[in-house]
């Protein structure tokens, strides 16, 4: 059977929104499903827009299900054939369906929704097309199992149509990318970092990398990652800018090695990553700085340093999505949006990291420390030295 339509379903979040705001979500997901499904070359007859669905008229049902499972604000997806909404029409569809997807000794469930008035009930669907199934493929000894099927039929009425399908792809909901401000990420390459990228993401914000390059102290290997995650990252935000800011700060560890004390080089080191942010976040017009911190995954992560790292920042908010997580809470969330295997492949250390760091910096001396440095030039040369690419 030719799947003709795909069953698009919207997060639940998106529902329970107000009218007007569930009108703008649903507007700027519709804009983004297109832009996916250009991106993929996936071709497309007509949107038909319900409330909390899109059923999209395609021969390439299958394909253009499965790539929509990446756009944020999609629950599920189903590559379905539309029929009329007919009990016997219903009915011959799923059976024809039933006929390619049970096999012998299978054990299935029928499952309907019905919005619209119509001369029977879900119920009615349910016991009809699974009386239809048992009857015409009685020698396949299938079963109906309500609990634990091993295939589902489904079917939704929707007034004059009905959809008939035997797959759902499940999606990663959240809001649709551009229904908030974006933000800017500190983007180390790590599994945190790309982590806390993708989590704000699932929220609506669209992100601008930034990576901070700190040759000679780390080589073309971190690099390389970092740009390589960048990538993996934007295969969830088709339609939106894909650049990432690579702002060289080799010379300004270096400036802070030869000053100060070495226990407290992670914490100034991240401080005037921050700053750099807070510009490029001015120019960007962003609503935020993203970080990959977690409470005590590092020295300079401790929750009494991260307060000393946050007040580096004057204007903008420094959000952590990753804070309360542990290492196998991310690990497992970067596998879910494949980034895994690119975030743990091996790359060079920054070897200014000092043996023993601080892990509660007292704030006089941090200040004390920076006022050995020409702060203000140092950010300003960053940002003026900083390459926009393209991946």
């Amino acid at each position: 059977m030719k799947f003709d339509t795909v069953v698009v379903r919207f997060g639940g979040e998106i529902g329970v929104k107000s009218e007007w705001t569930r009108k703008a979500y649903e507007k700027l997901l519709l804009r983004n499903i297109k832009k996916t499904l250009k991106h993929h070359n996936v071709s497309y007859e007509a949107f038909i827009r319900k409330r909390g669905r899109i059923y999209i008229k395609t021969k390439q049902a299958k394909e253009a299900a499965s790539k929509l499972t990446k756009v944020f604000g999609v629950s599920s997806t189903s590559p379905a054939v539309e029929t009329n909404s007919e009990l016997d029409a219903v009915a011959q569809k799923a059976v024809e369906l039933a006929d390619e997807t049970l096999k012998n000794n299978a054990s299935f469930a029928v499952r309907c929704r019905r919005i619209g008035k119509h001369p029977y009930s879900s119920m009615d669907v349910c016991r009809e097309v699974g009386e239809q199934v048992l009857t015409r493929f009685k020698g396949r000894n299938l079963r109906v199992d309500l609990k634990n099927p091993q295939h589902t039929i489904g079917v939704e009425v929707r007034d004059k149509k009905a959809y008939v399908f035997t797959e759902t792809l499940h999606g990663v909901d959240g809001f649709p990318l551009g229904s908030q401000s974006r933000v800017i990420c500190l983007l180390s390459g790590g599994t945190d970092s790309a982590v806390a990228c993708w989590l704000v993401m699932k929220r609506g914000c669209p992100i601008i990398p930034v990576y901070f390059d700190n040759a000679p102290f780390t080589d073309e290997t971190t690099t390389a990652r970092a740009l390589d995650v960048a990538k993996k990252l934007f295969e969830w935000s088709i339609g939106f800018p894909r650049k990432v800011y690579m702002v060289p700060h080799g010379e300004n560890i270096r400036k802070i090695l030869e000053k100060n004390p070495k226990k407290l080089t992670c914490i100034l080191c991240k401080r005037m990553m921050y700053r750099i942010a807070e510009h490029i976040a001015e120019a960007e017009n962003a609503g935020g700085i993203v970080t990959g911190e977690s409470i005590g995954e590092q020295a300079s992560q401790t929750l009494h340093n991260l307060r000393i790292l946050s007040e580096a920042v004057a204007g903008y908010p420094v959000h952590r999505p990753v804070l309360g997580f542990n290492k196998t809470e991310t690990e497992e969330t970067a596998r879910k949006i494949s980034v895994f295997e690119v975030t743990t492949r091996k790359a060079a250390s920054c070897s200014a990291a000092p043996k023993k760091p601080a892990i509660k910096a007292e704030l006089e001396k941090v200040k004390k420390a920076e006022e050995k440095l020409p702060i203000e030039r140092m950010v300003e040369e960053s940002v003026k030295t900083a390459k926009i690419i393209t991946v």
